[in-house]
Parts: structure tokens; sequence; C-alpha cells
């Protein structure tokens, strides 16, 4: 028969510790690899309502550079001011954009620097998953700047886990 008390008897604390450890390693490591296409496609979700929002924008930037007399999709005078609010109400109500998380917020919303919402800051924390465009209205100017930014992932200031373009007139 096995005696286990002399198979045992030099495991003590330390071996205990080192055991726990391997299980959670091998557990964490199992979990990670179990949730990882979730969150990828969470993430690809958000990239595509991030390109909608600009390829929209960049869409009726295009057609106002034509003829300044034509009207936007939300109902400016294409030389005119366009109106952030404005903006922000129509791509809400027009655009069908997809909430990959339980945001109860709108998805686009806008914020004095979107640069600082999208990337984060040290001790400062983002919403995922959220489009912040310049609360500032888009100029009607040549080279007038609007700035479109959504934190993709945490932590939202690490390369490649936000996402920020500039569109210009």
């Amino acid at each position: 028969m096995i005696d286990l008390r002399r198979k045992f008897k030099n495991f003590g604390p330390l071996e205990l510790l080192v055991l726990f450890s391997l299980i959670y390693v091998i557990t964490m490591l199992i979990w990670t690899a179990s949730t990882r296409s979730a969150i990828e496609e969470n993430a690809n979700l958000l990239k595509q309502n991030h390109k909608n929002v600009v390829e929209f924008m960049n869409d009726q930037v295009n057609k106002c550079s034509s003829d300044e007399n034509l009207l936007t999709a939300w109902g400016e005078k294409c030389g005119d001011v366009w109106s952030s609010q404005k903006i922000v109400k129509f791509i809400l109500n027009s655009l069908n954009l997809n909430n990959p998380y339980s945001i109860k917020d709108d998805l686009i919303q806008t914020s004095s620097d979107p640069r600082i919402q999208a990337e984060g800051k040290a001790g400062q924390s983002t919403e995922k998953g959220i489009i912040f465009v310049s609360s500032a209205d888009f100029l009607s100017e040549a080279g007038s700047e609007w700035i479109v930014g959504t934190c993709i992932k945490s932590p939202c200031v690490a390369a490649g886990n936000n996402e920020l373009i500039s569109i210009y007139r």
C-alpha cells in the first residue's frame, strides 16, 4: 500500500504556495484564451462605429466642397459653420451605431478635448466605446479641424487601444 504521509512528509507552506501559484497561472491563461475572441469582437465593433462616423463626416465634407449652397444631411448650409450638437444628434438618430457594452449614455458625445477623452491620462479613467467629437463647432474656413476619438479597450492610453482621427474642411 502507498504511504501518503511519507510522500508528503516534506510538503510545507512553501510547496503549497508554489502549487497554488501554478494553479492560478494556469487558470488565468485558460480564462484569457477563452475570453479573447469576445474582447476582439467588441473592439472590432467599436472600430467600425468610429469608422462609420468618420466616413459620414468625410462624405459631407466632400459633398460640400463642390457647392457651398448645398445643405448637409443635418440641414445646415455647406458654407456655414456646422453645429457640433446638430451633427451629433443627426448621427445618433440616423447611423446605426452598435453598442457592444451596456452603455447607458449616448454612444457619441461632444467633448472640449476628444484626445484626452479617447486616450485618457494617468489616473483618469475614460469611457470605453463612446465616440467623442469636438464640442467646438466645425468652422467653415478651409483647414478647419474636427476631432473624432474613442477608447477601444483598457488601458486607453496604450498604443492601439484608441482611435483618433482629425477631419478637415
